[in-house]
């Protein structure tokens, strides 16, 4: 496929020069010499066919993290934190398909303290107010493998559907809060992707997830008491999950309908899908009916929507469109890293009383700048 692209690219310069001399009307047939024009060497097609990198700054006002609340002085219970994330992205296009890479640092506010932090105070873990907030890294990258470019044909190209691919990746978490949790997953699978209106797309991409290991400090034998290995704690506190189903969803589109003195915004979100996993932990002693360990549930993770601002074309012109875009958003994530929030006591749960602590469904309003370079 490379092959034949800077072939055709080099057949079109070479025409091109020839075409070029002709049309100076310096030259005439007596003039052109006996033996074939070369054209010199072309350049050749770059590797990266788009290659785009942007920094971006979002605030999340009323984030979660499953098992960090707090009780009011009124006897409510505030699962809820702000999140400040400085995010990294990479896209990039090349003759076979697409690759995406972000990486997140995520602050969160005192209701979400960092560990170790003093047992005393209203938090579970700690004084509210006086703790520093969980810092957590979250990594994702997604590569795909057209099918149309790898077969080099058109066939998977019919009406809105534009293309199937293979589509593989990875997803990496960790945090330094009192759970210490860690997340490390490969996903495989397909990916189709159709064409909207206004040269947007919407992408849709069922997938295997095989989670390496996934670490929850409460199962971790020594911290509580010392524990048998394998029957009340984890010697390393790493639980190894089953492989589930997960179905990730992404679209956008510019708002092209506007009129042309408005055309500056567009909308965009995504939605995913993961299967149950199993339980929680699957130790023999805290398993059964009335145990701490419970069933995972199905996890919805989105943003639903998202609309934004070409600040770039706006104030600057068409020339940096999409060069600083501000936007908003509203996200939804449901039973969060797969853990039920009606019932994993002592972290969606209070223990002692079954009520909810409202850290395991986040719906919160976003805001944030994205500046490409």
């Amino acid at each position: 496929m490379l092959y034949r692209n800077r072939t055709i690219a080099k057949a079109v310069l070479s025409v091109a020069a020839l075409l070029t001399v002709a049309s100076t009307g310096l030259a005439n047939a007596a003039d052109l010499p006996a033996v074939p024009v070369k054209a010199g060497p072309a350049p050749d097609v770059p590797f990266f066919l788009v290659n785009d990198n942007r920094l971006t700054y979002s605030y999340q006002f009323t984030a979660t993290d499953p098992g960090a609340f707090s009780t009011q002085p009124n006897g409510t219970i505030n699962g809820t934190t702000a999140k400040q994330v400085y995010s990294f992205t990479h896209f990039d296009v090349w003759a076979y398909g697409t690759n995406l890479f972000n990486i997140d640092m995520l602050k969160s506010g005192h209701n979400d303290p960092a560990s170790p932090c003093s047992p005393a105070g209203t938090l579970p873990f700690g004084p509210q107010g006086t703790c520093a907030g969980v810092t957590e890294f979250y990594g994702l990258e997604r590569s795909t493998f057209g099918w149309n470019e790898i077969f080099n044909t058109n066939a998977f190209k019919m009406g809105p559907l534009r293309n199937i691919s293979f589509e593989v990746g990875a997803d990496i978490g960790t945090g330094n809060s009192y759970y210490a949790p860690s997340t490390n997953n490969l996903v495989a699978g397909l990916q189709f992707a159709f064409d909207l209106p206004y040269k947007g797309y919407i992408n849709v991409a069922p997938l295997v997830v095989k989670g390496l290991a996934s670490h929850k400090s409460f199962l971790q034998c020594g911290l509580f008491s010392p524990g048998v290995p394998g029957v009340t704690c984890l010697a390393d506190g790493n639980r190894v999950f089953p492989a589930t189903w997960r179905i990730e969803t992404n679209y956008y589109m510019d708002l092209g309908f506007l009129p042309e003195s408005i055309r500056y915004f567009a909308i965009s979100g995504r939605v995913s899908l993961t299967g149950p996993k199993g339980d929680i932990n699957t130790l023999p002693a805290l398993s059964g009916p009335g145990r701490l360990s419970t069933a995972s549930k199905i996890e919805l993770n989105s943003e639903p929507i998202r609309l934004t601002f070409d600040a770039g074309k706006a104030f600057i012109g068409p020339k940096y469109s999409h060069f600083v875009d501000l936007w908003v958003a509203y996200r939804y994530w449901h039973n969060k890293y797969g853990l039920d929030s009606d019932a994993t006591p002592g972290t969606c749960t209070v223990a002692a009383t079954g009520a909810s602590t409202n850290s395991c469904t986040e719906k919160s309003a976003s805001a944030g700048i994205s500046v490409k370079f």
